[in-house]
């Protein structure tokens, strides 16, 4: 997911699309842990997904505020 397609979420959507990908991310590691995935890079990119949503999320608030 790009930036700009991040920055055009509402805040209900974005707080949703958030606890998606956090989820997603436990159940990536879980099954990691379990048997390695085919592509490891997945974690990587969940990561920084969800950091790319916080990061969003914080300057949203820090704006309203």
């Amino acid at each position: 997911m790009e930036n700009a397609v991040i920055k055009e979420l509402s805040s209900e959507e974005l707080e949703d699309r958030l606890a998606e990908e956090r989820l997603k991310l436990t159940k990536l590691k879980m099954n990691h842990a379990v048997s390695p995935i085919e592509n490891p890079q997945e974690l990587k990119h969940a990561r920084r997904l969800i950091a790319r949503l916080m990061t969003e999320r914080t300057s949203r608030s820090k704006v309203v505020s």
